[in-house]
């Protein structure tokens, strides 16, 4: 018989692990830089970690609860100002991305009114749209 290797619970189950608000503000760093590397699913399998606890671990990074936490220390839920900060912040970001996206559209939109108004002045019979020429 062949020897198979042990499973991932060969050892019995393993003690939930616990990381200080400077660890996760290192995985959230590297998390982040591998993301923009295209290299994120392969971060989280390397570390074992779930996409789900990065997005805990953002929104208190955001709110402000792992910033100037000793080590040790834990960390509570935001308070309902910090957690006010951290909604502004996210809607402010919203905001900002959907400006960008309109920006962009209008000039687009604007060159795409250009481009026609061009054509039309070039024209001066009128386009033959479909190729039949003046009959």
């Amino acid at each position: 018989m062949s020897r198979k290797k042990p499973g991932p619970r060969a050892g019995g189950p393993r003690a939930r692990r616990s990381f200080t608000p400077g660890q996760k503000l290192e995985l959230l760093a590297g998390y982040e830089q591998a993301v923009l590397e295209g290299e994120g699913g392969a971060f989280l399998r390397r570390e074992g970690l779930y996409s789900s606890l990065i997005g805990e671990w953002r929104r208190a990074r955001d709110s402000g609860l792992l910033q100037g936490k000793p080590a040790g220390q834990t960390v509570g839920r935001p308070s309902a100002e910090q957690a006010e900060i951290a909604r502004l912040r996210r809607e402010l970001q919203l905001a900002q991305s959907k400006l960008a996206r309109t920006e962009t559209a209008l000039t687009i939109m604007g060159k795409a009114h250009e481009l026609l108004e061009d054509i039309s002045r070039s024209e001066p019979d009128g386009p033959d749209v479909f190729g039949l020429g003046k009959r």
